[in-house]
């Protein structure tokens, strides 16, 4: 499934929030993405109608079984990109945090797997 990247960044903060406890609410996607609560009820609707999050309007939001999957396979590329970034090209982590959310979302898996290869042999 194919997503924008607001919508991959909205799915990889709400998996960053279920870590925490287990679900996200609205008001703290918001704080965390610096948006609207109404950017974020939008964006809600967009993930629930593609299945990726269960909630009910004012509600928890929790991600789905396929919702989880994507959103923690882009949390792991930021990740790795980040790491990679600090460790290895030495750039500052708030740059690096910055930078890795951009490229995140056009990277392939083939350049990923090489990153977390390179950063394992380090």
């Amino acid at each position: 499934m194919k997503l924008t990247y607001a919508m991959e960044n909205y799915l990889e903060t709400i998996y960053e929030l279920s870590k925490e406890k287990s679900f996200a609410r609205t008001s703290d996607i918001a704080a965390r993405l610096n948006v609207s609560k109404a950017s974020v009820n939008s964006a809600m609707q967009t993930l629930m109608n593609k299945g990726l999050i269960t909630t009910e309007k004012y509600r928890e939001i929790y991600l789905t079984k396929e919702g989880k999957q994507l959103a923690e396979s882009t949390w792991k590329k930021h990740k790795t990109i980040k790491n990679f970034l600090i460790d290895i090209l030495g750039v500052d982590e708030k740059t690096a945090d910055q930078d890795a959310c951009a490229i995140e979302h056009v990277i392939s898996q083939k350049s990923i797997k090489a990153m977390d290869n390179y950063l394992e042999t380090e």
